[in-house]
């Protein structure tokens, strides 16, 4: 699993028609502190997140396991929106 900030939305009129009525968003990976990271994701939204929301995403295979992305073209899927991290850092 991958931590991410939602950065903002993808509008893709044309598209696959497996990927109609998906709501797609742009992640921008950050550390467990919250301290952004290189590298964006654009991820299927399952859960209802919105922009500035702390999120978990899936990719891979694990992200066609996601609600609703079975046998799709997706290859990451927000699973979760985080309400806390809570670690010890090293």
């Amino acid at each position: 699993m991958i931590i991410g900030r939602v950065a903002g939305t993808v509008v893709a009129t044309r598209k696959d028609e497996k990927l109609e009525g998906f709501k797609l968003l742009i992640v921008r990976t950050v550390d467990p502190d919250g301290r952004e990271k290189d590298g964006y994701v654009v991820a299927v939204d399952t859960v209802d997140a919105g922009v500035g929301e702390l999120v978990l995403v899936v990719s891979g295979s694990s992200a066609r396991m996601a609600t609703g992305c079975a046998d799709r073209p997706v290859d990451a899927a927000i699973a979760g929106i985080v309400d806390e991290i809570d670690y010890a850092a090293r």
